[in-house]
């Protein structure tokens, strides 16, 4: 066990902290509320986004950029979307010495201002639908910050699109929650589930909206992705309307979906242990580190480094990208120097010392186990790519295992306050309830529905709470 990072067990909110120092992923900013990130949490980052980008582009979405300051007087167009966010709004009233004549708000997120740009692009129906996405910054004045769960200001990708009819935006709403659930089962090994969100839990000014849920390693849920169906709400607001194929004039309808670095949260609560960071293998930035060792400086020079260089050469190109690090840290004890590939959550660790040099048998060693696997050279390059699948699952199984055993059914409300209180997790219920009752149900248990799930959306029963017959499978959790 690390002596750097506080057990699980003994601190959770502690222990993350730790293993996020620990490998250098991130630290607090000087500004209230943020972060900076640091080049391993950030290349981590680039390695999520890269599987996003890549998937938004297959289905038709192109990149863009709109502004990060947007007139006030935008937000309080749509008034559930105003009220949802205004607490946490962060607004400029002077710039260039002056008291501007309307305050900008930072971007809490930009429905506001597309829809604003959208009024003025589309006029006819040949010019939908519109499927435009931004990678970007945007800033939620937090309370209780937590680095990568929440920040004041962070990175996130948002998605907008318009189409002329509501089957087309439902169908988008729902397409794109089904490529969040692929990446993150797929690649950051994440088994979520994915429902549609109670009344309380509704983006503001959403119709509808769908989320992608999954459980950290302590029992607590984090909402990993959501994905809108906005309605024609924000078309009226900000007058998107379009002359149909009869020649009348039509509102658009709109969604918008989005994910941010909380993922990065979520990878790490998934997967990490006491000794630090656990990385899946399909998202890892350093998916080797090859870690040449020996003392007599000439053989190392002239025997060892060699070897490893071109191990590294040709790892690389069997893997088709640079994701294996050699490590010349020689001034650094060689324990030292596996540690910290440990705790920055490499997931294989490959020893090359005078003796495998000598017998051409490698030492290989897991961070999801620890298993130490010896290996011929001549083998090296079809073994990796293995076993990095396998820790890949691995990774997965471990933590649907979880989800799983965590999971518990109940039946009214008396069963449901005792489950959250000594248990905790996923509590199934069937529920019926108002806003208020959410309200309510969070005040006294401080749980809160995650979602409808939409694979089990035929089942209906007794709310457990008001005693509605008929009423949704619901998940509760208490959630970050």
């Amino acid at each position: 066990m690390a002596k750097n990072i506080t057990p699980k067990e003994n601190d959770y909110s502690q222990w993350y902290l730790d293993v996020i120092k620990a490998a250098e992923m991130a630290d607090y900013a000087p500004v209230r509320g943020c972060m900076v990130m640091r080049p391993t949490g950030y290349a981590l980052w680039e390695e999520i986004q890269k599987k996003f980008d890549r998937a938004f582009k297959e289905t038709g979405h192109e990149n863009a950029m709109f502004p990060l300051l947007i007139p006030i007087s935008f937000l309080e167009k749509e008034a559930e979307h105003v009220e949802g966010f205004a607490p946490e709004c962060a607004v400029v009233t002077h710039a260039g010495g002056e008291k501007l004549e309307e305050p900008y708000v930072v971007r809490p997120t930009s429905e506001t201002v597309i829809g604003h740009m959208y009024s003025k692009w589309i006029h006819s129906w040949r010019d939908l639908p519109i499927l435009i996405n931004q990678w970007a910054n945007v800033m939620r004045w937090e309370k209780r910050p937590r680095l990568f769960l929440r920040t004041s200001e962070f990175l996130w990708q948002e998605g907008h699109t318009a189409h002329a009819t509501k089957e087309e935006a439902v169908e988008e709403t729902l397409k794109m929650l089904e490529v969040y659930r692929q990446i993150m089962t797929e690649y950051l090994a994440l088994p979520v589930v994915t429902g549609e969100k109670t009344e309380g839990e509704r983006f503001p000014g959403a119709d509808d909206t769908y989320t992608c849920e999954t459980m950290m390693s302590d029992g607590k849920a984090l909402q990993a992705g959501t994905s809108h169906f906005l309605g024609q709400n924000f078309a009226h607001a900000f007058d998107i309307k379009f002359q149909n194929k009869d020649g009348e004039l039509e509102y658009a309808y709109t969604t918008s979906w989005g994910v941010s670095t909380r993922l990065i949260g979520a990878v790490i609560m998934t997967h990490s242990d006491n000794d630090g960071l656990i990385l899946p293998p399909r998202i890892a930035p350093t998916k080797v580190a090859i870690i040449p060792i020996c003392k007599d400086e000439e053989k190392l020079t002239n025997e060892i480094l060699p070897q490893a260089e071109k191990l590294q050469k040709s790892l690389n190109d069997k893997l088709g990208g640079f994701f294996v690090k050699l490590d010349k840290n020689f001034h650094t004890r060689p324990g030292d120097r596996f540690f910290d590939h440990l705790q920055k959550g490499v997931p294989l660790r490959i020893e090359l010392g005078e003796k495998e040099a000598e017998t051409g048998q490698l030492r290989l060693v897991r961070r999801d186990t620890g298993e130490k696997i010896s290996v011929a050279s001549d083998d090296i390059l079809d073994v990796i790519p293995k076993l990095l699948e396998e820790i890949q699952e691995n990774l997965y199984n471990r933590a649907l295992q979880n989800r799983l055993e965590r999971t518990t059914k109940a039946t009214n409300y008396d069963e449901f306050k005792e489950i959250i209180d000594k248990k905790g997790g996923f509590v199934e219920v069937y529920f019926g309830g108002t806003k208020e009752d959410e309200k309510k149900i969070k005040e006294e248990t401080g749980a809160t529905p995650r979602c409808y799930p939409l694979t089990r959306s035929g089942e209906a029963g007794k709310c457990f709470f008001t005693g509605k017959e008929n009423s949704r499978l619901c998940i509760f959790a208490k959630a970050y």
